[in-house]
C-alpha cells in the first residue's frame, strides 16, 4: 500500500487588519484524498500573487465571495497532473487554474471555480501563463480595449507600469497606436518600462511630481488612465483628463491595507467638466473570450514585440512574506511564489 501525499496548505486564521500579518495565517498538512470518477490531482508547480487575494480576505459583499476563515487561501496557479479519474485531462498535463496556496488540490476536473484548462508549455515559459498570457494579461487586454476603448493616437497613462497588470497595459496601447505614459516608483522601474517595455515615458512616484510629469508627458491630456492605486495618483490624473476620457478601475492597492475608510476622488467633478466616464474591470466577465487574448498576446510575445517580467519567490513556506512584498513595493515584475520543480 503506498503512503499517501500530503498536502501543506496556507488557510485563513483571521482576517487582517492592515498589513497581513504572520497570525492571520495557518500553516496545516493532511493527505491528499483518494479520488473519484471524473476528478483530478493536481500539483501546483506556481501560484500566483496578486493585490486583489487583500480583498479577497475580507468580509462582505464584492465581485467573488470572501475567502472564509479556515478555508485554504485561495490563489490562480500553474500546476502538473499527478492522478486521473477524467477522460479531459490525462497525468503530465499542464494546467491553469484555481488551485489555492497548497502543494496539492483534488476534486473533480470541471469545477468551475477551479477553471482548470490545458495550457501548452512548449509555447511558453510557464510563469508567461500567471503573467501575460493569464489573469493579469487577460486584465489589461480587456480592461484597455473594452473599457478604455482607446483610438490610434490617445494618450494612454497606466499606474503600477511595472507591475503585472500595468506592464501589459502599456504593450496594449503602443500595439493599437496609442502613446503610453506609465507611472512606478523608482529609477530602475521606470527605465525598464520605458526601455524595456517600450512605453514612451515614465514618471517615478517616489522622487518626481506626478503632476508636473503629466504635464511634460501629457502635454494635451490624458485619454484614458488604467488605475491600478487609487488614492492621491488617481486624484492628480483626475486633472489632466480630456474630453469624454475614460478612467479604467482595476485596482487600488494604495488602500487595500489602510485601517481607516477607502478614499475616494476628491476631483471626481473633473468627470462632470470633462464628460468622462469611470468604469471598473473584472477580469471574470470576459472568461469565454480569454482566448481571443490569449493568441493575440502571444502572437506579439512570439514576434518579440511584447515582453514580460517574472518575479519568483521559492518555496511555500514563504507565502505569507512574499505576499506583503507587493503591498510594500518590492516587488519589480509579476509575482510569483514557486512551489515545486517543474
Amino acid at each position: 500500500m503506498s503512503t499517501p501525499l500530503m498536502n501543506r496548505q496556507f488557510r485563513l486564521a483571521a482576517r487582517p487588519v492592515g498589513m497581513p500579518k504572520p497570525g492571520d495565517w495557518s500553516l496545516t498538512s493532511e493527505p491528499v484524498r483518494d479520488i473519484g470518477i471524473g476528478e483530478i490531482v493536481v500539483k501546483a508547480l506556481y501560484l500566483s500573487l496578486d493585490p486583489a487575494m487583500r480583498g479577497w480576505m475580507n468580509e462582505g459583499k464584492s465581485y467573488i465571495r470572501p475567502v472564509a476563515i479556515g478555508e485554504v487561501m485561495r490563489a490562480g496557479g500553474i500546476g502538473k497532473v499527478m492522478t486521473s479519474n477524467s477522460p479531459g485531462f490525462a497525468v503530465g498535463d499542464i494546467v491553469s487554474g484555481s488551485i489555492g496556496v497548497q502543494q496539492y488540490w483534488a476534486g473533480a476536473a470541471d469545477d468551475r471555480t477551479a477553471g482548470f484548462r490545458k495550457v501548452d508549455p512548449a509555447a511558453a515559459p510557464l510563469p508567461k501563463y500567471l503573467n501575460a498570457l493569464g489573469m493579469p494579461g487577460m486584465t489589461a487586454y480587456f480592461g484597455l480595449l473594452e473599457v478604455g476603448l482607446p483610438k490610434a493616437g490617445e494618450t494612454v497613462v497606466v499606474s503600477g507600469a511595472a507591475g503585472a497588470v500595468g506592464q501589459s497595459v502599456g504593450q496594449v496601447a503602443k500595439h493599437k497606436g496609442c502613446r503610453a505614459v506609465g507611472i512606478a516608483g523608482g529609477k530602475d522601474k521606470c527605465a525598464f518600462v520605458v526601455d524595456e517595455l517600450g512605453f514612451d515615458a515614465c514618471i517615478d512616484y517616489k522622487n518626481d511630481s506626478v503632476k508636473e510629469g503629466l504635464k511634460t508627458h501629457c502635454p494635451n491630456g490624458v485619454d484614458i488612465y488604467f488605475d491600478n492605486v487609487g488614492g492621491d495618483i488617481l486624484d492628480t490624473v483626475l486633472t489632466r483628463i480630456t474630453l469624454k476620457a475614460r478612467i479604467v478601475i482595476c485596482g487600488a492597492i494604495s488602500q487595500y491595507n489602510s485601517t481607516a475608510p477607502v478614499k475616494g476622488p476628491a476631483n471626481y467633478l473633473s468627470l462632470l467638466v470633462n464628460r468622462a466616464r469611470m468604469e471598473g474591470i473584472v477580469v471574470f466577465d470576459y472568461a469565454a473570450r480569454y482566448h481571443v487574448a490569449v493568441a493575440e498576446i502571444a502572437k506579439w510575445m512570439k514576434e518579440g514585440s511584447f515582453k514580460t517580467r517574472e518575479d519568483i519567490v521559492e518555496g511555500l513556506e514563504n507565502f505569507p512574506e512574499a505576499l506583503l512584498m507587493l503591498f510594500e513595493g518590492r516587488n519589480f515584475g509579476k509575482l510569483i511564489l514557486k512551489v515545486a520543480d517543474e
